[in-house]
């Protein structure tokens, strides 16, 4: 099925590796103008640099997504350099595991902040233009361990499961207003955060999985730019599990 897509203009961030890398390119590809956002300038400047090489419209920002004031201030000047921003897709993440007992405050506070709270600061300002425009698209990249949990991940699965409440309340907000709201949760996908398992464990996840294999970045970014399309727009407040069967 061909997607359609009328001069949009998307935000991802997490865009300068990973899943959120993909995406970018995947939206790109598409036609839409994607702003590329990651903490690591280096890193989404290429992506960005990469995509126009390629014939598509991107440029990078660095910001740190786990920091209101930064959010707000580069919110603002996309605003006024795009005039609007129809897309958001929150990619950005990291991980901080450790054991209950022995995580620190630190770990606690710096992986919600950046997985969770900052899905909060883009939309406090980039979700009313939308709603004004009456029409817009949220994907927030979530994560299975959010619907089932994981032992030393104490963090990182309240993040992503906090992530689907915020989704489900978001979308329930801007229903009316033709911006839709969905959010995607990754099984096991090769990315760098997960290149260094354990060839043990790795053996395990794979018993998990229905499909036996490990995902891929496309897997991810395929579903995404599905929801951003003009074909999603009666898709909203849904949590959509790519994983290859783990979850069901």
């Amino acid at each position: 099925m061909q997607m359609t897509f009328k001069d949009r203009c998307a935000l991802i961030t997490g865009a300068g590796r990973g899943i959120g890398k993909r995406i970018a390119e995947f939206i790109a590809n598409e036609g839409v103008t994607v702003i590329c956002v990651s903490r690591n300038d280096a890193n989404c400047s290429a992506v960005a640099d990469n995509i126009v090489a390629a014939g598509g419209k991107a440029v990078a920002k660095a910001v740190d997504v786990s920091d209101a004031a930064a959010v707000e201030k580069a919110a603002k000047g996309f605003l006024e350099e795009y005039s609007r921003i129809d897309i958001i897709v929150n990619c950005a993440g990291i991980t901080r595991d450790g054991l209950l007992l022995r995580m620190s405050n630190d770990d606690w506070d710096s992986v919600l902040r950046t997985n969770l709270s900052s899905c909060f600061y883009w939309a406090r300002h980039l979700v009313h233009p939308m709603a004004r425009n009456r029409w817009g698209r949220v994907v927030n990249i979530s994560s299975v361990v959010g619907l089932m949990g994981n032992a030393g991940q104490i963090n990182y699965a309240s993040a992503k499961a906090g992530m689907i409440g915020f989704t489900k309340s978001l979308a329930k907000e801007f229903a009316s207003r033709s911006v839709t709201v969905n959010a995607i949760a990754p099984g096991y996908i090769e990315t760098d955060m997960t290149s260094g398992i354990d060839d043990r464990v790795a053996e395990h996840i794979l018993k998990a999985i229905p499909l036996r294999r490990i995902g891929q970045t496309a897997d991810i970014a395929r579903m995404v730019t599905y929801l951003c399309s003009e074909e999603a727009n009666y898709i909203t407040g849904q949590v959509f599990t790519v994983d290859g069967g783990m979850v069901m």
